[in-house]
């Protein structure tokens, strides 16, 4: 289990990184334009997955209050991609650490709807890492909407093959 949650934990900084790289070179306007999506800018897709990644993180660390960072952030675009490129880094730090228990080790939660459950870490952060994907491929979806070219590719064969150079 560690390898494969090791490679998706590098797999998610990679791809994360690509589609920054690319969003930080459009514009404001680009940025904060609304798209129909499940989070209706690039900004505020972003702002979803920074807070995705920070509470599932505050959660694995036993916080007893968990907010999402949206509720206080007020930076800018850079300053939102630096703090989930360092959510997803620290992610990857954490998951290189683990052992096997710690990966196995089932944990306590509540979710947003205060409802509660029990399961094993390494679950938590595959549907973590696999939730990543999802929106990055509505910020694809997003980037054809307003006919943006140069889009990385990001699938998971693709950052396989990259590593193996």
């Amino acid at each position: 289990m560690k390898a494969l949650v090791k490679q998706y934990a590098s797999y998610n900084v990679w791809a994360n990184n690509k589609l920054f790289e690319r969003m930080l070179a459009l514009n404001e306007e680009q940025i904060h334009k609304e798209i129909p999506n499940s989070f209706p800018s690039f900004y505020k897709t972003v702002l979803h997955l920074l807070d995705a990644e920070s509470i599932w993180w505050q959660r694995i660390k036993l916080l007893e209050y968990v907010e999402a960072p949206s509720k206080n952030f007020t930076g800018n675009f850079a300053e939102l991609v630096k703090l989930s490129q360092q959510q997803s880094l620290q992610w990857k730090e954490w998951v290189d650490a683990a052992n096997e228990n710690q990966l196995q080790h089932v944990f306590a939660y509540q979710n947003s709807k205060k409802e509660q459950f029990k399961q094993p870490v390494h679950e938590v952060l595959l549907h973590m890492f696999n939730h990543g994907t999802y929106h990055r491929g509505q910020i694809v979806t997003m980037f054809h909407q307003l006919d943006i070219d140069k889009i990385p590719g990001t699938d998971f064969i693709l950052y396989t093959r990259s590593v193996k150079k």
